[in-house]
């Protein structure tokens, strides 16, 4: 019996996500820019899915921009609000997700962009009081995670929304971990990204929410697509299974988040009894499916080949970071003793994650940290 948990780097396709793609294959194919009755049947398509995922997180559906990936809807962001501002000032974490972080230096490099990159506390939490001391008269852009990728600490959205408009400054969150919060919440932000295949969707969909009024300059030129800030024939059968997967989720996000949230609770107990181990985020403003454990004194990736060989599938950290010899630079960022840099775990459960799953992993996992301290000694 195999047992994945590595949810927060990516999810199967739902079958009914599937099946709502499929005539997009081969039957729906035309391209959405034409004028005949196929390419208007095409148009239909993605139009039906803007309102729909519209509809679903409480915006207009002028404000969703598709993009390919939550890559690229956060360079957009990042990159698009800065060129069309006069200010070159970015606010920033220090645990971001790579995308947020390398578009940054990017933009410190080449276009004269200075970047604030704020710490965070030993749960991972960015600081108001930080944030609001680190705005200047040349900011124009705040960017924050809405749940860290890695450790799965919730950042307290809604009150740097209402810092970031008191100084009518844009805010942009990374929510391409968000699919189980409540999107619809009224947080008050600019700018936001999702990724369909963080929530049971196909890879190659995501999308930019950004708020009416924004003045933002596209990444891709060409035929003028998405309201002229995303150039490029859209990917019609990704877009449809998006929007499908979108509404299933949130449909469930109640019961799903309250069923994971006891396994992860579960596991977590049983996890923190292994010898010199400590949770990282924190202990309860966290995404309902992220445990994230290090282990005092272990190789992470020797972790990773015994519990492949049980197969169970888990990761150490982002999987944008994995083939990294450094530390997570999240873990670091919580300034944990320099023991607890390596032997970071990520467990991400999701829709097929069961009790006796998790029953599996907290009784095969203390033989193996057990076994690696031996073998190191």
């Amino acid at each position: 019996m195999t047992i994945y948990l590595d949810y927060s780097a990516a999810t199967p396709v739902l079958p009914e996500v599937l099946k709502e793609m499929q005539p997009y294959f081969s039957e729906i194919y035309a391209n959405p820019s034409s004028i005949h009755s196929p390419g208007k049947q095409a148009r239909k398509a993605i139009e039906n899915a803007r309102s729909k995922i519209a509809s679903i997180i409480g915006s207009e559906p002028s404000e969703i921009i598709f993009c390919s990936s939550g890559t690229e809807s956060i360079n957009l962001a990042i990159k698009g609000i800065l060129r069309a501002s006069q200010k070159k000032h970015i606010i920033t974490s220090k645990i971001e997700h790579k995308a947020v972080l390398e578009a940054c230096r990017y933009l410190e490099k080449y276009e004269n962009c200075k970047v604030t990159y704020l710490d965070v506390d030993k749960y991972g939490l960015v600081s108001l009081e930080d944030i609001e001391k680190a705005i200047t008269k040349d900011t124009c852009l705040i960017t924050i995670h809405h749940a860290n990728n890695e450790i799965g600490t919730i950042q307290p959205i809604k009150e740097i929304a209402e810092m970031a408009n008191k100084y009518k400054i844009p805010l942009h969150i990374d929510g391409c971990q968000s699919g189980l919060l409540d999107l619809k919440e009224k947080l008050g932000v600019t700018l936001a990204t999702l990724n369909s295949s963080k929530i049971y969707g196909p890879k190659g969909a995501a999308l930019l929410f950004i708020k009416r009024g924004t003045k933002i300059h596209p990444l891709l030129h060409g035929g003028g697509q998405e309201f002229n800030l995303r150039s490029s024939t859209e990917n019609i059968l990704a877009i449809v299974g998006f929007a499908k997967a979108l509404e299933l989720i949130q449909k469930s996000r109640e019961e799903e988040s309250e069923r994971l949230t006891k396994l992860r609770d579960y596991l977590i107990k049983e996890l923190l009894k292994i010898p010199d181990s400590k949770l990282n985020g924190h202990p309860t403003q966290r995404l309902p499916n992220n445990i994230n454990i290090s282990f005092k004194d272990i190789d992470e990736d020797s972790l990773l080949l015994h519990l492949d060989e049980q197969q169970i599938y888990v990761s150490t950290s982002s999987a944008c970071t994995a083939k990294s010899i450094e530390p997570s630079h999240v873990i670091k960022a919580l300034a944990p003793q320099k023991e607890y840099l390596y032997g970071n775990l990520r467990i991400s459960l999701g829709i097929f994650t069961t009790k006796e799953d998790v029953e599996k992993v907290a009784q095969i996992l203390p033989s193996i940290i057990e076994k690696l301290r031996k073998h190191k000694n």
